[in-house]
């Protein structure tokens, strides 16, 4: 599409983007193939705002200016709301990710409790245990996937986090989610059939995992409630089952299966994904490892967090954000755009941004040393709609990192770097962040800094 000025029934005249003028098939096709390729190309010829036509959401606007991204997360959610279709097409109607407006706000401030402040610091010791019964099993001196082991950390602390507990039925989850969470990100691209396709569908698999998920949690949830210790359990399960909205009411048991779905989705594979990015990235730069070593000695962590910023804005994992336009006319800076238009950031090219992160392709973890990210740097997401789940992600990479340093030594390579691989939502390296680790005869004995 070529720059645009139309006249609108509200008198507001509507100025799109310029664009490519390809057919919108074609663009459907390059999006779906490598949305970051397409997405560089495009900016590369028509600057930081582009019009386009996206596979699954449709026309839209893609942004890589942070004001213009600050300006839309801040928006009002009556003019701009929730992206549409969202992942809600596999998580399902409860799901926070469904919600918008007065409703997503409501969902929002029941689920915050759990992921923030005294209730981040139980996790810790789960991120720990986990991390070290996992790591029982690694070949010492042997490169290795970790991604794998990765995921099986996150997905086991987010469901003893979650559920609080650690037993036959979480064996069950275990089978069932992460199959689950692969064919979903793989689905949650691609536009929904518009008729039934048969019981060997992809799509009909996913609804098999949705009915033996449901019946696990069903028979959780009763257990829960059971629990003669209920109103002094801790676990996101048990605060879900006592919480109730401003008005009175509780969530719907449906509710709370989809929004338990979105946890276990949401919270495991993504921190996997940069968890994996973190060993493939300090492996290939020694310098680095070397700090991170020295630190995991001590009780101070700022190397580590800013080793942690770097991986998140080096390797995305999630790589736009959304929203849709709801109000006739949004106005975006310069930009004036109609009714039914999704506005989705580009994350990977803002946070490649020279002016933001000058030489953005070095790896770097010294640029978030004593300083605040700047407005380019959201691996979260903005907004209203910023992850529920980050600083619960954010401690979980900390202490799982912290963990493998003091008990491996990790050895650097000169192999070249790996290819971001796109899983569906997720991108992740594309040989599993391979690495070798050397088991230590004693792990690093703690000083204070």
């Amino acid at each position: 599409m070529s720059h645009a000025t139309v006249s609108d029934a509200s008198t507001t005249s509507i100025k799109l983007p310029p664009g490519p003028k390809w057919p919108k098939f074609l663009q459907g096709v390059a999006y779906a193939a490598s949305r970051t390729w397409t997405v560089e190309r495009m900016m590369r010829r028509y600057g930081d705002v582009v019009t386009m036509t996206l596979p699954v959401f449709g026309p839209a606007v893609v942004v890589a200016d942070p004001q213009l991204a600050k300006q839309l997360f801040s928006a009002n959610t009556d003019d701009v709301g929730n992206i549409q279709p969202n992942l809600s097409r596999v998580l399902g109607s409860g799901s926070v990710f469904a919600l918008d407006r007065a409703e997503h706000r409501r969902r929002r401030k029941l689920l915050t409790p759990p992921f923030h402040g005294k209730s981040i610091k139980n996790y810790e010791r789960i991120f720990e245990e986990e991390t070290l019964r996992e790591a029982e099993t690694w070949p010492s001196g042997t490169e290795f996937e970790t991604l794998e082991p990765m995921m099986r950390i996150t997905l086991n602390a987010i469901l003893r986090a979650v559920f609080g507990a650690d037993g036959e039925r979480l064996d069950e989850l275990r089978e069932i989610i992460p199959p689950w969470v692969t064919l979903g990100s793989k689905l949650a691209v691609l536009p929904a059939p518009s008729r039934d396709l048969g019981r060997f569908s992809p799509w009909s698999k996913l609804a098999d995992y949705r009915r033996q998920y449901d019946a696990v949690i069903d028979r959780l949830v009763e257990d829960v409630r059971a629990d003669p210790d209920f109103d002094s359990r801790d676990d996101v399960l048990a605060l879900m089952l006592r919480s109730t909205y401003e008005d009175g009411s509780a969530m719907s048991q449906r509710d709370i299966a989809d929004e338990l779905l979105t946890l276990l989705a949401a919270g495991h594979e993504t921190t996997a994904s940069t968890l994996a990015w973190a060993f493939e990235r300090i492996s290939r730069h020694p310098d680095v490892l070397a700090k991170l070593e020295a630190e995991a000695a001590t009780e101070d962590n700022e190397y580590r967090q800013a080793t942690i910023l770097e991986t998140q804005r080096s390797r995305t994992v999630i790589d736009f954000a959304g929203r849709h336009v709801y109000s006739p006319t949004f106005e975006l800076g310069e930009w004036v755009i109609p009714k039914g238009y999704s506005v989705t950031v580009a994350i990977n090219q803002m946070q490649h941004r020279a002016q933001d992160f000058p030489d953005p392709d070095r790896f770097d973890p010294q640029r978030f040393v004593g300083n605040r990210p700047p407005l380019a740097f959201i691996p979260f997401g903005g907004g209203t709609r910023r992850c529920v789940g980050a600083v619960f992600a954010n401690v979980e990479m900390d202490v799982v990192l912290r963990t493998v340093l003091r008990h491996f030594a990790i050895e650097p390579t000169t192999a070249p770097d790996e290819k971001p691989h796109s899983r569906g939502v997720a991108y992740t390296p594309k040989s599993g962040g391979r690495a070798v680790l050397r088991r230590r005869a004693t792990p690093l004995s703690v000083s204070s800094s």
